[in-house]
């Protein structure tokens, strides 16, 4: 891309672009470069990394939590115009745990380098603000996503989850593994399956190598109430 693309890119992504000054654009447009991540990729390693804020353009990337013994939870996943912060959370005092980072698909975003970022922030109030308004959407996803496995019953969870990757798609097919859905659902890939087969039995969806079809909707939704 060309710097007059990154600007448009950067105004475009950024609500406080108009706010700040020639000299924090041009320092941002000259360091912001493109970056690419192949399918299965780690670009975060908790605190081992701190890389910058990525603007997403294409693909998809899935931020979670990884414990001791390898068992991962997602907190959420982010696709084409949404930013990511916590690659840069080097430059966040609020983030005190460790937060990994995989691209799920081949992946192209924007970025821009931590101290960058943490030069503009420093010096421009709205930039600021619009760091904590991102982390406090952020940690909105990630309670919501603890309240889910915490207080929330399989099958309510899994038919959320459903719902939500329909209303992405636009379609009636969720193209996901089990064990994907299982990963991106903090649960056991047999737990899935053994869910999904109750919902097939029920008339809720279909299943097919790497897919779930859903043929009833409404029963689908009562699941979620």
């Amino acid at each position: 891309m060309q710097p007059t693309e990154y600007e448009v890119i950067l105004q475009e992504t950024f609500p406080f672009w108009g706010q700040l000054s020639k000299e924090q654009k041009e320092l941002m447009i000259k360091n912001t470069m493109t970056v690419q991540y192949p399918k299965g990729e780690q670009l975060h390693r908790g605190s081992l990394d701190c890389i910058g804020v990525l603007l997403v353009q294409s693909g998809q990337f899935r931020t979670y939590l990884l414990s001791e013994d390898g068992k991962d939870i997602t907190l959420y996943r982010l696709s084409k115009g949404e930013v990511c912060l916590l690659t840069a959370s080097c430059i966040l005092k609020e983030i005190t745990f460790d937060v990994f980072v995989d691209a799920e698909e081949d992946s192209t975003a924007l970025l821009v380098p931590a101290a960058v970022f943490r030069q503009v922030t420093q010096q421009n109030i709205h930039a600021q603000v619009f760091e904590y308004q991102l982390l406090t959407t952020r940690f909105s996803d990630v309670m919501w996503a603890m309240q889910q496995i915490l207080f929330m019953s399989f099958d309510k969870r899994l038919a959320i989850f459903l719902i939500d990757e329909l209303a992405k798609t636009g379609g009636d097919t969720v193209r996901l593994t089990h064990e994907q859905i299982a990963k991106y659902m903090g649960s056991a890939r047999e737990v899935v399956t053994r869910m999904l087969k109750y919902f097939a039995n029920e008339g809720i969806v279909t299943l097919s190598r790497g897919a779930v079809t859903i043929t009833d909707r409404e029963k689908l939704r009562k699941l979620t109430r």
